[in-house]
């Protein structure tokens, strides 16, 4: 996108708010309210990086979905230190991460967000990509996420297919019954199958880079009261272009907000079954 434009199209973002009328004012209190989280203590991506003090591609996406769908508003950071607070989460419902390394949040804050802004209050988290690369070695957030970042033999330049576990799923109906995409994907440690809905995954058959081992790429979760979804798709900037990607985030945020149903029953025996098709499909390949 052209520089002009994002400054235009920012300029109106927050120009615009002065001439809402009373009703239009109501209707935006109503919306749901996202932190949408982009600081990056380790790797900074390049969907994430803000070049000349404008918002970086993944932030401009959802700004534009917020914008184009009238559905919820959301507040960019990549200043945790001021805007993820005690104080400050009080004004959102859904916390939308896109973060690297041990974020600078203070401990108190850290332990209200775990132990009663989400499980408590029955908010909502949305993680994408590198979320999986943050606070490594603190358990109540890959607790929350579901795993670990543990490498990606599948890099930014190659062609994945996803199988769709669960195409009923909301958030994989804009997906239908696979996916191939160009993006980066992870393998995971500190991986509990028996806590999450595993709704997407590599098909490690149709996979040029073959691993003997399941490697799930999207998945939802109860916390509580709240409500995760994680996509590991967005490391490309392209990614965050790509409206089917879009929508599933939209979907997404209908359901951790509670405005839409979807079962979140751990299904611990696909994992498992996974685990098995893939050893089978590397031990054929390497025949």
């Amino acid at each position: 996108m052209h520089h002009w434009l994002v400054r235009f199209f920012l300029v109106g973002l927050i120009c615009g708010g002065f001439f809402l009328t009373e009703s239009e004012q109501s209707v935006a209190a109503d919306k749901v309210k996202i932190l949408m989280v982009t600081q990056s203590a380790g790797f900074v991506h390049g969907s994430v990086k803000r070049p000349e003090n404008t918002l970086a591609p993944a932030e401009i996406a959802m700004k534009q979905l917020a914008q184009q769908t009238g559905e919820f508003e959301v507040d960019c950071t990549q200043d945790c230190a001021s805007d993820f607070t005690k104080e400050n989460l009080q004004n959102y419902d859904i916390v939308m991460f896109y973060t690297t390394g041990n974020l600078p949040i203070a401990e108190a804050d850290l332990e209200y967000f775990f132990n009663e802004w989400l499980p408590a209050k029955g908010h909502g988290v949305i993680g994408v990509h590198s979320t999986a690369d943050t606070f490594h070695e603190y358990k109540p957030f890959w607790d929350m996420i579901g795993g670990t970042f543990n490498g990606h033999p599948w890099n930014a330049n190659g062609t994945v297919t996803m199988a769709i576990h669960d195409p009923g799923n909301p958030m994989m109906k804009p997906f239908g019954e696979e996916l191939v995409i160009q993006d980066e994907i992870y393998q995971y440690k500190n991986w509990q199958p028996e806590k999450v809905r595993v709704l997407m995954s590599i098909n490690m058959a149709k996979s040029k880079v073959k691993r003997p081992y399941h490697v799930p790429v999207a998945w939802i979760k109860d916390y509580g009261e709240g409500r995760v979804y994680f996509n590991n798709l967005g490391h490309r900037e392209e990614t965050w272009a790509n409206t089917n990607f879009l929508d599933s985030l939209l979907t997404g945020i209908k359901w951790v907000s509670g405005q839409i149903e979807a079962d979140a029953t751990p299904n611990p025996e696909l994992s498992k079954a996974q685990e098995e098709q893939a050893k089978k499909d590397t031990e054929a390949a390497e025949q």
